[in-house]
């Protein structure tokens, strides 16, 4: 059981980063207020490579592909924020920072009732053996 829930985190986790790297590869090759640097480019390929493998190898979780693709996004509109943050002549970091958390707390009801149907599927599977 810990193995699973290692994986799932990492998958996430995975997914926070392409979406932080991606936003990060466009703005260092597209916005003149960020110098360029090929790290982000670098953490984009591997980062999309390692999640690739992962899904070649290991079956996704009912439900997991949904967290993932919230927690790309929040990457996505993280790095937005942290660089408005940094040049507040792009504008305000309002609507980034908005959406962040709004996804953070649709993602964590949704982790919770996910959880909570787990217990109760397991729960139910036990019944059925005994």
């Amino acid at each position: 059981m810990k193995d699973h829930k290692s994986y799932e985190r990492s998958t996430l986790l995975l997914a926070l980063v392409i979406g932080l790297s991606t936003h990060g590869t466009f703005s260092a090759m597209f916005n003149s207020l960020v110098e360029f640097s090929i790290f982000p480019v670098i953490t984009l390929v591997l980062a999309v490579y390692c999640l690739h493998q992962r899904y070649l190898h290991h079956a996704m979780p009912i439900g997991l592909p949904k967290f993932v693709v919230g927690n790309f996004f929040i990457g996505v509109f993280g790095y937005a924020a942290i660089l408005r943050v940094q040049h507040p002549e792009i504008g305000s970091n309002f609507i980034p920072a908005t959406i962040i958390v709004i996804l953070a707390l649709w993602l964590y009801k949704s982790w919770k009732t996910r959880k909570q149907e787990q217990l109760e599927l397991a729960a139910e599977r036990e019944e059925a053996e005994v």
